[in-house]
């Protein structure tokens, strides 16, 4: 029996994440954001994980991770983002806190899942005679 998607459920993300704006997102976005983080996955590894009887643990790892960082992003990008204002001599900002990818480390998470790219490719080198 192989692997089928979803990899995870919603209540996987929601017992993870410390953040309650996640936890309170519904499980018809959550599905989503899990849906999304699959592809990111399958996109950075070449590997859809089909051969597999059961999913590795890393992997479900970086499936949470992911989906966790697009259901978060999503919430900041519908909030109303103010940088910064000024009034006379009173100024204040307002950062986001957007979950960057790049910082969940995925590629130590997935590095021995990686499917090496160039299957069905041909190089072909051509000489003068």
């Amino acid at each position: 029996m192989a692997v089928t998607r979803p990899w995870i459920k919603p209540e996987d993300v929601r017992n993870y994440t410390s953040h309650n704006d996640v936890s309170e997102r519904p499980d018809e976005k959550l599905a989503f954001d899990i849906a999304r983080a699959e592809l990111k996955i399958i996109h950075l590894t070449n590997n859809k994980f089909e051969d597999y009887v059961e999913l590795p643990e890393p992997v479900r790892i970086a499936a949470i991770l992911v989906s966790e960082a697009y259901a978060k992003n999503d919430i900041e990008a519908a909030k109303k983002k103010i940088k910064s204002e000024t009034f006379d001599d009173y100024s204040y900002t307002v950062e986001s806190s957007v979950i960057d990818l790049d910082s969940l480390d995925l590629d130590e998470l997935l590095a021995d899942y990686i499917v090496e790219k160039g299957i069905g490719k041909v190089k072909m080198v051509l000489r003068s005679l």
